[in-house]
This record gives structure tokens, sequence and C-alpha cells, in this order.
């Protein structure tokens, strides 16, 4: 993690313990080393996908195209019984660099699996699908050497696969690649359109055909380091977890299918890649990136009238999404308002795993200057326009990311939607008001971006005590609206002076830390007809829950350990300026 923040170079562990393997990570640690990886093909994948989305270019600019022609040539898999190094050993789970990454895992995990399965009524590689789902390795119940997790969410192809096995009562034969071409791991994450192979875009990522061999029924991908076998049975769960994930807490331990080991395979002096997973951004920021600049205006096509959209890294992806779309629909009218954009809302939050994001700022800018790439001059951008009486659109009792635990149950939550268009009905405040240096039981107010205050108070016990809570801060603010109209957000939180040290903290903790339907409030808050709107500021309870995961920590014992590593004559002396 440290040589990470610091911009570092990837890392090559030669001694692990417990393993003769060695073992890489921060192979991805930055983008412009992601992309120097594929230099020889990343023009030509993102003109392919382009072509895709304009098929007349090619038509019009036929040998401007026709490199891109030839490099889709590499998408085809290529069956190669006569290549088979992945299959130098056959080897054991417990022989594997078993990384046992934060001190409250369960166990070992795969950080940079590739899990292949294929649809059991088109068998073959055409129809297959390679997913990136955390492997646990051991601890909890799992048999070693016999028994592995297979950990995935909403929205994944594995899960199309398994349950069309399921209704014909048979296993899903499951392989998982560790290592390989770096095309096949981003392959892994890429979020291709369902019925398109990944195993064709690694292809024309890597450069090379995507070589494969078929054994015991399984399909092995001769260039991976390791490959994993096994099978997974109708209805047989294990525990699975806690495990520190992107969001930047636990996931907590849940009952996933049970993989029931068959061979484990390593190609001589193979290397373990791994990635740390933690709070964003870590290694697999590099992943959004690449996959943005890649893709283009792939979802923009997609969705009619959507120019952008940004999963916010910071907010742990899923959480927060920022939008800009057009607004065409009454050009004749003389009052701006929102409109076209609530359509396009609505078309995000049903399209794959957009639709597992809980806040959707979306806005429209005629001058098309806006981006929301540049966070905070978004959100500045929308907070001047909002109309908070008619603006925020809620959906309760809905889906969201399976690793977000501030919701009512597992993947159950709720949802709302800021959509703010016209002209500026505010300016932002940069400085606390006066009043909000004066309240009882809510302290220390503290600026986290124009328009965004937050305020600590004490820890969150249970909905009703926090119910009379909002009530009292109503009661003390609600004769004040209008010093407050420059102060469209207000924060709850458990430190405020951490929430507004930085961008990615406010970002961190209010997104992750709210169910909207449950945490969002009002000063002179109403319902008209079912729709909720406040006359002053929104307020967002971002504290800790009783039912939220734990934050991911630092061992400190582990970090002084590692001192030694950045010391004069460690090997990692010098790499951190």
């Amino acid at each position: 993690m440290r040589v990470h923040e610091a911009g570092g170079p990837a890392l090559l562990f030669e001694q692990v313990k417990g393993s003769k393997y060695r073992a890489a990570s921060n192979i991805f640690g930055s983008i412009e080393r992601s992309k120097f990886i594929f230099r020889d093909t990343f023009t030509a994948v993102q003109r392919l996908i382009e072509l895709k989305n304009d098929p007349v270019k090619a038509i019009k600019q036929p040998f401007k195209n026709l490199h891109t022609g030839l490099a889709a040539l590499k998408a085809l898999p290529l069956k190669d019984p006569l290549s088979k190094p992945v299959l130098a050993d056959e080897i054991k789970i417990s022989d594997l660099p078993l990384i046992h990454h934060w001190p409250k895992d369960g166990g070992a995990f795969v950080t940079l699996p590739q899990v292949y399965t294929e649809d059991i009524d088109q068998p073959g590689i055409m129809h297959a699908n390679l997913g990136m789902y955390r492997i646990q390795l051991s601890g909890n119940e799992y048999d070693l050497n016999k028994e592995i997790g297979l950990h995935y969410q909403l929205h994944r192809g594995i899960g199309v696969h398994q349950t069309k096995a399921n209704k014909k009562g048979q296993p899903l034969k499951v392989s998982c690649f560790v290592g390989g071409p770096p095309s096949h791991t981003l392959s892994a994450v890429m979020p291709l359109p369902e019925g398109i192979s990944e195993m064709t875009f690694a292809g024309v990522l890597g450069g090379r055909r995507f070589r494969y061999i078929y054994k015991d029924g399984f399909c092995i991908s001769t260039d991976a380091d390791f490959v994993i076998t096994g099978e997974v049975y109708p209805g047989e769960n294990k525990p699975e977890g806690p495990f520190g994930d992107h969001l930047g807490y636990y996931s907590l331990t849940h009952s996933f299918p049970l993989m029931k080991v068959q061979k484990v395979y390593a190609k001589k002096n193979a290397i373990w890649p791994f990635t740390v997973v933690g709070r964003p951004p870590q290694e697999d920021t590099s992943f959004g990136q690449l996959i943005h600049e890649l893709t283009g205006e792939a979802i923009p096509r997609e969705i009619p009238g959507l120019k952008e959209v940004n999963a916010v890294d910071a907010a742990g992806v899923h959480p927060l999404l920022l939008a800009i779309g057009s607004e065409r629909y009454t050009p004749y009218m003389p009052a701006k308002q929102p409109a076209e954009i609530l359509t396009i809302a609505n078309h995000i939050l049903g399209t794959g795993q957009l639709s597992l994001a809980k806040f959707l700022f979306i806005t429209a800018d005629d001058t098309n200057r806006l981006t929301t790439h540049k966070v905070q001059e978004f959100m500045e951008y929308l907070l001047q326009r909002i109309d908070l009486s008619r603006d925020v659109h809620f959906y309760t009792n809905t889906t969201i990311d399976t690793l977000d635990y501030s919701g009512t149950g597992l993947n159950t939550g709720s949802k709302v939607v800021f959509a703010a268009y016209g002209e500026p009905k505010r300016t932002l405040i940069t400085e606390v008001a006066d009043q909000l240096k004066e309240l009882q039981h809510f302290e220390n107010p503290r600026v986290c971006m124009p328009g965004v205050i937050a305020l600590q108070t004490n820890p969150f016990s249970t909905y009703q005590n926090a119910n009379d809570e909002m009530k009292m801060l109503h009661e003390q603010l609600k004769a004040y609206n209008d010093h407050l109209q420059q102060t469209p957000f207000i924060i709850i939180c458990d430190d405020s002076s951490f929430v507004s040290a930085t961008l990615h903290n406010y970002l961190w903790v209010t997104y992750t830390r709210c169910n909207p339907s449950h945490d969002i409030y009002g000063i002179n808050s109403f319902v008209v007809n079912k729709h909720w709107g406040c006359n002053g500021p929104l307020v967002i309870d971002a504290r800790i829950k009783p039912h939220h995961a734990p934050p991911v920590e630092k061992d400190a014992a582990v970090e002084k350990k590692i001192d030694r590593l950045f010391n004069k004559g460690g090997s990692l002396y010098g790499v951190i300026k």
C-alpha cells in the first residue's frame, strides 16, 4: 500500500512464507504503467470499440481502419493441444502463496482471479464468461485442498451459468486462472455486453489469441501461471468472508457457493499475482481508469441522451455515480428544469452494474464544458442549481451492491437521484454560517467543499433516536432557512474534522455510510402526493450504524514490521521519496 500510494513500481516478492512460488503486486499500480503494458494494442482496441458503436466509420475511412481490422483477427481463441506449459506441475491449494491481506480477513484469498465458466446450454469458449470474483482459499469451514469459496455478486455472468446448471441438477464446472498475460486479468473486469466473450477481448488487447485446451472436461488457459479446476453443486454453500473490500470496509461472513477442488496446476517458475484491496484509491483504481479510456463513449451510446457517466472511485465506485445528460424535451419552455435527464436517470439505474448505484447526481450542461471526472467542480455545478423541493427522487426497497452494508439487508437498500438543471439558484457557502456554530448537540461545523457542511454529534444508536436527533436539528435551524440557502447539504458524522480534511474523505464517508431512504432528512421537509422535498438544507446522516461492516484498518504491528524494508539497507529503501 505504501508503495502504491507513493506511485512506486511493481513489486516482486521472491521469498513468500509457506510457498516456493514468487508473488508480484502493484503491476497495474498507475494508469501510466497500465497503458504502457498495452502500448502496442491500446489504440487498436479503442478503435474497435468505436467502430462497434459507429460501424459507418469503417466504410468512410477504410484505410485508416485497416490496422484495426487486422487486430481483430487476434480475437478468435485458439485451441492449442500442443501448448501445455501450465500443466507442468500438479500441486495443491496449500502449495500456493496463501496471502492473508487484512487482520480480520477470514483466510487467504485470490485477489486477481480470472474465473471461467461455460453456458451449459451453449457449451464452448465463445459463450463462456470470464469474471473476477474473489476466491477464498483457506479458513472458515473449508476443507483445505478440497474446498474453496466462490464469491460473486449481482449482475454477474457466472450467476446466469450457475442458474442454468442448477435447473438441470448438474454441477457447474469452474476454472480459476491466475496470472498469465495482463490482458487476461483486465478482460476479467471489463464490463462487456452479455453474449460477448471476454476471451475474444483478451486476444485483441493482448495482441495474441487466447490459447486453451480441455482437460478432464475443464477449460485450461495454457498461458496462465496457475489454474484451479473444480465444480459447484446445486445448493451447496458455505460461509465465506470476512474480507477487506474495495469500499474500505470488511464484507462480512455470508453463505456463498462452495467449489469442490478437482486439480491445481502451475507452470515452471510460475509467479502469483495479487493486489491489495481496501479503501480507494488502490491498484484497482487503474482498472477503472483503463476501462474508461478504452470504452470511451460506449455506455453513453447505449443510453440515448447520456453524454458522460463516472462511477466515483473515492466513494467505492458503486455507491456514487455522476452523470451528464441532455435536455431536449421542451426547448420552447422559458424555464429550465429537469425533464429528459429524469428519463436518462431511470435508464442508468436499469443498466447492468450501474444499477447498483445508491446516489446518482445528474445534470445537463448546454456549454459542454462540464465533466464528471472533475468531481468537486461537477458537484458544485449541481448544488448551485438544485431545487431541493423538486429535484430529489427516491427509490425504496430495491437492490444495492452486495458489498454495501448501509442498507437493510444483503443486496437490499435504496437509491436517490439528484437531478438539477437550469440557471444557478445560489452561491455556495465557503465558510461556516454563524447559526451552525451555536447549535446544541451538534458541534465542530466544518466546510467539506463549497455548499457542504459537516457536523459532528454522538454515535448513532437507533433510528428512533436518530429521528429525535434530526427533529432537534430541525427545530434549531427551521427559523434560519433564508440564511442557510447557500448550504444545500449538511452531513452528520462521527468526526467532522476527518470528513472535511479532504474531498476523498467527504466522498468516502458520506456515500458509503448512508442508506438514502433511512438516512436523508431535510430542514422544513414535506411530502406532497408522495413526493418528498425540503425547503431548507438536505441532511445526510453519515454516521457509522450498528449494522455496518467495520472499516478496514492497518495492523500497527505489521506496519512496524515492514518499516525495516524502507529503512537504509532494506530492499525498498529509496522507493518512497
